[in-house]
């Protein structure tokens, strides 16, 4: 089974030069997809610099010419779904096809809460996600239509222009058998297995329907075997167990051993966060390293 290898690269922290600098070496590495968050602030830390996930999503188009981009994962309640179809079409178009729509229902319920933004509960915020990928496919036709649904109505509704893509590939965030699960199988061509539920993938790929496996990995890449002690101690620091599940930890040729074993576990996109913030100079070692000699 060929396997993809994406990075993510939450925006907090990090200025745009250094966004750019990264999705630009992770082009040239060989990396398939390049990924932001999507929040109006870091959630879980300190008040920090934090750019707006479309916007910058837009200027990385502009900078790279190959790679995929996208969000892992998009916050639903965020944006209307006429807004957020054409907001799609839109970066779809200024990147010759590069987009993929990764969506979740939200589930950082302190964010709303700052911003004040109205949501539901969170079976809601699953329906509501469920017609907002109804409506997307539909603008994304461009041809007129109507939509009665329990949280959203429309009139002689459409999108134009239309995407690059005959179709942008959508990518469900979660690990939940109720709220999650069924909606990957209704409409995801991707699911994104969180890494705290990397333990489960087992348990919740046939809930998936014909959706590909993709997951999330908490990365600590060592350069030499010397490096392990504290490359390992950064990873834990920086991207708690508890939240990314088991790290991955190793040189080039222990990593490629671990992700080996979770290709054998179905999973087709390795979406890896580095224990450095992904430095370009990293990304260039993995690629040469790991993604060459797996690909």
């Amino acid at each position: 089974m060929t396997v993809q290898f994406g990075v993510f690269v939450p925006q907090f922290r990090i200025d745009f030069d250094g966004m750019r600098t990264r999705a630009i070496a992770a082009e040239d590495a060989g990396f398939d997809s390049f990924w932001l968050m999507d929040h109006l602030y870091a959630p879980g830390g300190k008040p920090t610099d934090s750019l707006e996930s479309w916007t910058l999503l837009t200027a990385l188009a502009g900078a790279t010419s190959t790679i995929r981009l996208g969000h892992l994962v998009g916050c639903n309640p965020l944006r209307h779904p006429a807004l957020l179809a054409k907001m799609a079409a839109t970066v779809d178009n200024l990147s010759g096809g590069r987009l993929d729509l990764g969506l979740g229902w939200g589930s950082v319920e302190a964010e709303f809460d700052m911003f004040g933004i109205p949501v539901g509960s969170r079976r809601e915020r699953a329906e509501s996600l469920g017609e907002t990928l109804e409506i997307f496919r539909k603008m994304c036709t461009g041809e007129p239509f109507d939509y009665d649904g329990r949280h959203f109505t429309l009139r002689g509704a459409y999108g134009l222009p239309v995407p690059t893509q005959s179709r942008i590939p959508v990518h469900i965030g979660g690990g939940g058998k109720q709220l999650t699960m069924p909606l990957v199988a209704e409409h995801a061509d991707w699911w994104n297995c969180l890494g705290s539920a990397r333990h489960r993938i087992g348990e919740l790929a046939p809930l998936r329907g014909g959706a590909r496996i993709s997951a999330q990995y908490a990365v600590g890449f060592a350069h030499d075997i010397e490096q392990l002690p504290d490359v390992a101690a950064a990873t834990a620091r920086r991207m708690p167990a508890q939240s990314w599940g088991a790290p991955l930890v190793g040189t080039a040729e222990m990593l490629i051993d671990q992700l080996d074993a979770e290709r054998e576990r179905g999973v087709e996109l390795f979406v890896l966060r580095f224990h450095d913030f992904a430095e370009p100079e990293t990304l260039e070692l993995f690629g040469r390293d790991v993604i060459a000699k797996l690909s």
